[in-house]
């Protein structure tokens, strides 16, 4: 049996949001056309506490909706994509869309939402906010917004727990045999 690290406890991983959104909010001068779209699955919990956080601080809604990329992945067969698809019904157009998900690893899934926000329309620019950077990057992708670099090595693995689907908030790392 492996071994399970705590890395992020609840106040750990609140604290990093509220800095990502802070970040978010003075990288772009405001909310002014902004999109915040969480990537399915944990992307979207965490993108909506995002948005809740900004929504509090500047006192004005930002745009939010959800991302699918099933559809867009490169690792799994056309035959078996049984993706629902994005859940953009807005404009991205000359948008300052921010792409945001809990870990990022290879890049292969921020490479995917890019292309399903690109198949929306073009917008001014597209950012990506991670709660957990883990490195072993296969594509030349960087995150704007990081919550916490953390050195993995490639026998171990990164869960972000949140209340919304785990009933807790945590950030653990499990070592090869371990459990979650």
């Amino acid at each position: 049996m492996g071994s399970i690290i705590e890395i992020m406890d609840e106040n750990a991983l609140n604290r990093a949001i509220t800095r990502i959104s802070h970040e978010i909010v003075e990288k772009n001068k405001g909310v002014r056309d902004l999109v915040i779209l969480g990537i399915k699955t944990r992307g979207v919990p965490i993108a909506k506490r995002v948005v809740e956080n900004i929504a509090r601080f500047e006192a004005e809604e930002v745009i939010f909706g959800t991302l699918d990329i099933t559809d867009y992945r490169d690792d799994i067969s056309l035959s078996k994509q049984k993706g629902s698809g994005t859940f953009l019904d807005m404009d991205v157009e000359g948008k300052k869309v921010i792409l945001i998900d809990d870990v990022i690893y290879t890049g292969r899934t921020c490479r995917a939402a890019i292309n399903a926000v690109m198949e929306k329309g073009r917008p001014e620019k597209i950012q990506l906010a991670v709660v957990i950077d883990r490195g072993h990057r296969e594509l030349p992708i960087r995150p704007d917004y990081i919550g916490k670099n953390v050195p993995t090595s490639r026998e171990e693995t990164i869960h972000v727990l949140l209340k919304e689907q785990d009933g807790k908030d945590a950030v653990i790392l499990t070592k090869q045999g371990g459990e979650k």
